[in-house]
């Protein structure tokens, strides 16, 4: 038995009531159950169509995810996420970038690394050489003004981990920024890079060996053996080139507003939501999310 999703933006919710019905008819599926009037609705069959990918674009024109998944197993056990342009809506090197005057040069690596045009750790290596004697008080600047919180993260964070889930925030960014995000949302955990600064300035070096798309499926295997669970109980979120391997080792791996040749690699595609699709992604109600993290 497999389950389909259906998924709208929540500032749009323009999930059409009709539609669940329609889709659910075409397929001989059961009676949809919706999770959220107007941005989430959810059904079984039996099995996979065969127009799957002709649905699936037309229901993208209009602005709607559409994810099938074995039913069985739907709700994760261990939540493995991503940081920047994932859990927060910036990449952080960018930010730091523009107040060193390089903005627009080390944007552009981080857009073609991220899309898998150059390899991670070498065009880490080289966007932090552009941050050499940077002022370290810049990062509570940048973490003060610029950083903001992705829609949906709290919720899914919080109701996660209510619900027994142990969340880990892995970043090929930078400890400096992951625990103040991690703090804010509520993670059991993070690991990211470390900026090198001597004298209270950037020295335009990282900590070695850095982390990146290795040390992400290395965290996603520790992780699951600390706990004696397997990789199908992980739920893992990302955007970018570094993210692919934790996304498609895990249970659910998703490509969240990713880059286009991750999307491309990725099962599970949410183009349209935000972080609270994965939610109900494993059959969670709007009415089940807890909006605070109860062991704060």
């Amino acid at each position: 038995m497999f389950t389909v999703s259906l998924i709208a933006a929540p500032a749009a919710a323009n999930l059409d009531g009709d539609l669940p019905q329609g889709i659910a008819a075409r397929w001989g599926g059961s009676e949809p159950r919706w999770l959220a009037p107007g941005i989430a609705a959810e059904f079984d069959i039996a099995a996979i169509p065969d127009d799957i990918d002709q649905v699936w674009s037309d229901l993208q024109v209009i602005g709607i995810d559409m994810v099938i998944q074995p039913a069985q197993g739907r709700r994760k056990k261990v939540l493995l996420a991503d940081m920047d342009s994932t859990m927060i809506d910036q990449e952080c090197i960018d930010e730091l970038a523009d107040f060193a005057g390089v903005g627009p040069r080390v944007a552009d690596i981080t857009a073609r690394a991220m899309n898998g045009e150059l390899d991670f750790h070498e065009a880490l290596i080289e966007r932090v050489s552009l941050l050499a004697g940077l002022d370290e008080g810049v990062i509570q600047k940048v973490l003060d003004s610029r950083i903001t919180l992705a829609s949906g993260g709290r919720e899914l964070v919080a109701t996660m981990r209510a619900h027994g889930a142990h969340a880990a925030l892995v970043s090929g960014g930078f400890t400096a920024f992951t625990t103040a995000v991690a703090d804010q949302l509520g993670f059991d955990e993070h690991r990211a890079n470390v900026l090198l600064a001597d004298g209270g300035v950037l020295t335009g070096h990282v900590a070695l060996p850095v982390l990146g798309r290795e040390a992400k499926i290395e965290a996603l295997e520790r992780i699951t053996e600390r706990f004696g669970l397997s990789p199908q109980d992980v739920m893992a979120v990302g955007d970018g080139a570094n993210d692919l391997g934790m996304i498609q080792l895990a249970g659910s791996g998703v490509a969240l507003h990713a880059k286009p040749a991750v999307a491309a690699q990725a099962r599970i595609r949410i183009n349209h939501g935000d972080l609270t699709a994965l939610l109900y992604l494993q059959g969670y109600a709007q009415a089940d999310f807890v909006t605070a993290d109860p062991a704060a």
